[in-house]
């Protein structure tokens, strides 16, 4: 395993992370999602990445649980703050945000977060709150780092100016990223590069569209991430992922995997790793076995010519749209809809 700071001043992350957004709590029981988190450090992975929203804090408490006993110092904690939380203040208002973080700290059962992301950009709450409501974490020894996870860059560059303003440093964003899905090339990433924050990618095998199990004509194998009760409408099927025109796509890069002898959710893994943008990489598991068949990627090394061949087999599938990184795209579908009459 190799290991890399995460933007200019955060901490010094695994290249490959562990998420158990839809796995504890959700899919796994807590024996299961235990030995998936024991399978991880095993492997050398150091970081391990959730939120407070996920199986509504169950994945939190499982994963405190897992790594009791653990050397705190040996891992890299993350957690987020910021997505829903119901009527009332703000989603990184400063009483939700110093709420939040008192009950994720009991709920990891741990007296620091190293890295506390805020989770989708917050229209109700002014940014200067949010900011000023960071810093006091950090100030009080409740944080190490700070970051966002799925803004825009116009949205990042005044967070990072503020938190500046503030004697704190935004270290990193966590958007979605995957040979499927580029929306952050073309604004986000040159925007964080010169303030010195990292990319921390989630979903690089596309909600596992990327792992070849989906076939275009076919249905979705049972008990797959697409017929879940849990996640599958967020993981694929709002990105169209399983449409046949991706699905054949993927079938001719799932070509290209078998010629490098990597597996394909191996290749899937190898190519985000390959952008210098990514600090690291937020990888799930069901079962404690994937994590280490996939960590195999973490040393591949794609060359132009193989680079340029996933392009070319891609082709118009790939998502690139900067309107299209999640701030951006829930602040449109809030502008489209109507507001409720004033009586």
């Amino acid at each position: 395993m190799e290991y890399r700071r995460l933007g200019a001043s955060g901490p010094v992350v695994s290249r490959v992370a562990f998420g158990n957004s839809l796995t504890a709590g959700n899919q796994l029981d807590d024996r299961a999602a235990s030995a998936c988190v024991r399978a991880a450090l095993d492997a050398g992975i150091t970081t391990f990445d959730t939120a407070d929203a996920y199986a509504e804090g169950r994945a939190e408490e499982h994963l405190g649980r897992a790594l009791a006993g653990v050397d705190r110092d040996a891992v890299v904690i993350c957690t987020k703050v910021g997505r829903g939380g119901g009527p009332g203040p703000g989603a990184l208002s400063r009483t939700r945000i110093a709420e939040s973080l008192d009950a994720s700290l009991r709920r990891l059962g741990t007296g620091h977060i190293d890295l506390y992301q805020a989770h989708l950009y917050d229209d109700s709450t002014p940014l200067e709150e949010t900011m000023g409501a960071f810093a006091d974490a950090v100030a009080a020894g409740k944080v190490r780092h700070v970051g966002v996870s799925e803004w825009a860059a116009d949205e990042i560059e005044r967070a990072a100016e503020l938190a500046r303003e503030l004697g704190i440093e935004l270290v990193s964003n966590q958007p979605q990223y995957s040979m499927l899905w580029r929306v952050v090339e073309a604004e986000v990433v040159p925007a964080c590069a010169p303030l010195g924050i990292g990319q921390m990618v989630w979903s690089p095998l596309a909600g596992g569209v990327l792992t070849g199990k989906y076939r275009p004509g076919r249905e979705a194998p049972a008990g797959s991430r697409a017929v879940a009760a849990q996640g599958g409408e967020v993981s694929i099927q709002r990105y169209r992922f399983l449409s046949d025109e991706v699905l054949s796509a993927v079938g001719r890069v799932a070509a290209l995997a078998e010629e490098t002898g990597l597996t394909m959710p191996q290749l899937a893994l190898a190519w985000v790793l390959q952008n210098a943008a990514v600090a690291t990489a937020v990888i799930g598991a069901s079962a404690p076995e994937q994590i280490g068949r996939n960590l195999a990627a973490a040393d591949a090394v794609l060359g132009p010519e193989l680079l340029a061949r996933i392009d070319a087999a891609l082709g118009p599938v790939v998502v690139t749209d900067p309107g299209l990184t999640l701030s951006r795209m829930l602040r449109a579908k809030a502008a489209a809809t109507p507001s409720p009459a004033i009586l």
